[in-house]
């Protein structure tokens, strides 16, 4: 599995305009194969950030993305409303469980690993 997460800056008073804009290119990749999440969503506390998360089954689905329409959509309307930078990167991930224990408890150690 591989996760891209990190935050993307558009000039403020173009944020919302942004995300709107790429609605239906967020709403398309979702249905791509291989795509479990793709979110584009406003930092409550910042007035300039996206948040981007995306988890995507493997590398072949993520490089059908990044050669497909869905994808050089999105860069051309956050490039039309003032992007000023950003900082996302990709993880891949080789254990998943949940945070919570069989009794409830929250653990930041990988309790179920082989």
């Amino acid at each position: 599995m591989i996760i891209i997460a990190g935050t993307i800056e558009i000039d403020p008073e173009k944020r919302q305009a942004a995300l709107t804009a790429g609605r239906d290119l967020e709403a398309a990749t979702r249905r791509q194969p291989g795509c479990l999440d793709y979110v584009w969503t406003i930092d409550g506390l910042s007035e300039s950030t996206i948040y981007v998360y995306e988890r995507w089954e493997s590398e072949e689905a993520l490089a059908a993305h990044f050669k497909g329409p869905n994808y050089n959509g999105m860069r051309a309307v956050l490039g039309s409303y003032g992007l000023r930078g950003a900082n996302v990167a990709k993880h891949r991930i080789d254990i998943s469980e949940p945070v919570y224990d069989p009794a409830g408890t929250p653990r930041p150690d990988f309790f179920t690993a082989p």
